[in-house]
């Protein structure tokens, strides 16, 4: 006669595993306040009429038939899909030559590529003003202020997003196999022919991202076409006229909403192919040499040269055009365009709430988003919270900024709101920026959270050891690393970003990427030029603080990382 089988019951959660549920369900509960109750309220906005009531999708169609919309979702693609076929072949080529050759500099050019994350979107747009404008330096170059429209909106994108790019490239060219490529040469392939049936099968998952995510930055991105747009309109700046200029909100919200449909779709997209990519490196791979030859090393040099001469020559422009008394005319250095209270904008208050933002974004943001990595991956208690926690942390990814800032006026502006009295406040701008760029963060989290053994948590369950303890003395000092890259990320973000806050500031919050913007509405161009420098100057100094911190702690709490035994 059989016997049942009885398997060892699962140990009973502890106090503080369950105390630990109940954080997982409150961060939950924060990131539906927070990210998907602000979402909701735009397609709620969307479907209601200019009093209040509910139309269905009449404000839609009424808003898809209005007269020249059409001309400004072709400008927006346009736009977008010009700038990705500039970008992604000139970051490809910046990619393979910092990782498949051996020509001198690479960290300088490293360093170079990415210098346009430390600059608010709207820089390139004042860069290019003072360059080729109607009193630029080289304005003979784009003569009857041709740079105004188009052409100026695709270069300051291009310089906008070409860090994004590089920096996916560079992880997608940074290994290879070289077997496939002694096989290829046995075989009689040129370099060319390896390239097209090689290196490029290789990197399509990396250049299909990168193409993604440049068109969708291009798609939603407000600053550079409001400074260099001209009469040149697009979906983001057009949905800023109708809320901000025209006060209608309906038509705002169903103009956000389209906004949302590239970026979702590049999302998907980016999921299907995720899904889809395969190993290309085994175990039994050999390591790619880089490129050794004088010419290749030449072409490689001058190639990286030119684009990171481009980039320097964008951003030193406006950070000269802060110092010099009139350009191009009078090129005497001064500091009185850095008088910010006798302009438009907000002043020195700009700056300092910009300095402040940006500290509790990274402070509350760090924390935030460890906290819910943490649950989401090594909790063995509310299931349920922690699978919907890493799916609404992964939403935000789709999302543009200036859709979830219009999703934050229709949520927490009114006043039956229990939440109403945040609105206007720093607190939501904060909040705001946190939701943002929560995604990234997110994944930074978790990817280092699953570089740590389970056993861990296994173990100091068996000796009653509280998740807390185990938490704080082995999770969190093995993910330093990661969290002061979250740190760093969440400060450089919302000290640059202007979408995501454009419609939640006030005169007691003004930031100073938005005083950027509102000095060069104001036509005081060489003040917004000061204030972009100093963004820039805050944010690179920022880096370097934390890079030296890291020098100095993660050399001891990084030591077990070390194969040496003391």
């Amino acid at each position: 006669m059989l016997t049942a089988l009885h398997w060892p019951a699962r140990p009973l959660a502890s106090s503080s595993e369950r105390a630990a549920g109940c954080l997982a369900w409150l961060l939950l509960l924060a990131m539906v306040v927070f990210i998907a109750l602000p979402l909701a309220a735009i397609l709620g906005k969307a479907l209601t009429g200019e009093h209040g009531e509910f139309a269905g999708a009449g404000p839609i169609l009424a808003t898809l038939a209005q007269p020249g919309l059409e001309r400004v979702i072709w400008n927006s693609l346009k736009v977008a899909l010009t700038t990705t076929a500039l970008v992604v072949p000139l970051a490809y080529l910046f990619a393979a030559a910092v990782t498949r050759t051996t020509m001198p500099l690479k960290p300088l050019f490293r360093v170079t590529a990415l210098l346009p994350l430390l600059a608010p979107s709207l820089l390139p747009g004042i860069s290019l003003v003072y360059l080729f404008g109607n009193q630029g330096m080289l304005k003979t170059w784009f003569p009857d202020g041709g740079i105004y429209g188009f052409t100026g909106i695709v270069m300051g994108e291009a310089f906008y997003t070409f860090p994004y790019a590089v920096m996916i490239l560079l992880t997608a060219l940074a290994v290879g196999d070289a077997r496939l490529y002694e096989a290829a040469t046995t075989l009689g392939a040129g370099r060319i022919r390896q390239f097209l049936t090689v290196t490029l099968p290789a990197t399509r998952y990396g250049l299909v991202s990168a193409a993604l995510v440049v068109f969708t930055l291009v798609v939603t991105d407000f600053g550079v076409p409001k400074v260099i747009g001209g009469q040149y309109p697009v979906l983001a700046v057009e949905a800023y006229k109708q809320v901000i200029g025209q006060q209608n909100f309906p038509r705002g919200a169903v103009i956000g909403l389209m906004l949302l449909v590239p970026a979702i779709l590049s999302f998907l997209v980016d999921r299907h192919l995720h899904q889809r990519q395969t190993a290309l490196v085994t175990a039994k791979a050999q390591p790619l040499r880089p490129a050794g030859g004088w010419l290749i090393r030449l072409l490689a040099t001058a190639c990286c040269s030119v684009l990171a001469l481009w980039l320097v020559a964008m951003l030193g422009t406006a950070i000269a055009a802060g110092f010099m008394k009139l350009w191009p005319y009078n090129l005497a250095p001064t500091l009185a365009h850095f008088d910010f209270d006798d302009v438009d904008g907000g002043g020195w208050l700009a700056f300092y709430n910009s300095l402040k933002m940006a500290l509790g974004t990274a402070v509350a943001g760090s924390v935030l988003v460890f906290l819910g990595a943490w649950c989401s991956e090594k909790l063995r208690v509310a299931g349920t919270a922690r699978r919907t926690l890493h799916a609404l942390a992964m939403l935000p990814m789709a999302v543009p900024g200036l859709v979830l800032g219009l999703g934050y006026i229709f949520f927490f502006n009114p006043a039956n709101n229990p939440l109403h009295g945040l609105y206007g406040t720093m607190a939501i701008l904060v909040c705001c920026s946190v939701a943002h760029f929560y995604t990234t963060a997110h994944l930074t989290a978790v990817t280092a959270l699953k570089q740590l053994d389970p056993e861990f948590e296994s173990v100091a369950a068996s000796l009653k050891v509280p998740v807390w303890l185990t938490l704080w003395r082995v999770t969190l000092p093995a993910c330093l690393p990661a969290m002061l890259e979250i740190a760093r990320f969440f400060f450089v973000s919302a000290m640059t970003t202007v979408s995501a806050v454009i419609f939640l500031y006030t005169p007691d919050t003004a930031l100073a990427s938005v005083a950027v913007m509102n000095m060069d509405d104001a036509g005081d161009t060489a003040a917004a030029a000061a204030m972009a420098t100093l963004i820039v100057v805050c944010s690179g100094a920022v880096c370097l603080l934390l890079a030296l911190v890291s020098r100095g702690i993660l050399p001891r709490s990084q030591r077990w990382r070390s194969t040496e035994r003391h």
